[in-house]
């Protein structure tokens, strides 16, 4: 009878460790993409978008606190559907591909709100690191995609001062708007664990 005792413990123990193990996603580059938004002339918004998304998200629903994102954005695909300004913001004279090639975010920490996730990290664009905050929705999912992969979406914004990143600085603020608003879009596929 004692021995059962013991067992029923160390069983009640170990089902909330394999819960609240923490997972591992992938950003799927066919459905996940990084846009902005920034002000021309004061008149209009002006959007683009960014492309070929690689990374790592750890996911705890249980203990928020041990999730992390690690992130690389490739700079060179930069989109914003004019051939000639996709040229002008791949030069010096504002993103630098040829030097800056990507662009990263590494978390620092993860934590609920009352309307989803806050994370905070650097965001490293143009060679210069920034701390930033993202506000990301409650994620959905999981769901079975093709070839019964787990999927999960992740929607998060944000919004940098491009001048604090030194992209763009000698055009004004009344010609291109020093605020650049981001929204994140990532369809994360669950890493099945190394045997």
């Amino acid at each position: 009878m004692k021995q059962l005792a013991v067992v029923t413990a160390v069983l009640a123990l170990a089902a909330p460790l394999a819960v609240a193990q923490t997972t591992t996603w992938t950003p799927d580059p066919n459905h996940s993409e990084v846009d902005f938004t920034i002000r021309h002339l004061s008149l209009t918004n002006v959007r683009g978008r960014f492309g070929k998304i690689t990374g790592t998200i750890i996911y705890d629903p249980a203990d928020i606190s041990k999730s992390s994102v690690q992130i690389t954005i490739d700079v060179t695909g930069v989109d914003t559907g004019v051939t000639q300004r996709d040229n002008d913001l791949k030069s010096a004279n504002y993103f630098d591909v040829a030097n800056f090639p990507g662009a990263t975010f590494v978390s620092t920490g993860v934590a609920r709100n009352a309307n989803g996730l806050t994370v905070i990290g650097n965001l490293t664009v143009h060679g210069v690191t920034k701390s930033v905050t993202l506000m990301v929705e409650p994620p959905v999912g999981p769901i079975d995609g093709m070839g019964n992969t787990k999927h999960m979406g992740f929607s998060a914004t944000t919004t940098i001062d491009r001048t604090a990143f030194g992209i763009g600085a000698k055009m004004p603020n009344a010609m291109l708007s020093d605020n650049v608003q981001l929204e994140i879009e990532l369809d994360a596929m669950l890493q099945k664990p190394a045997q």
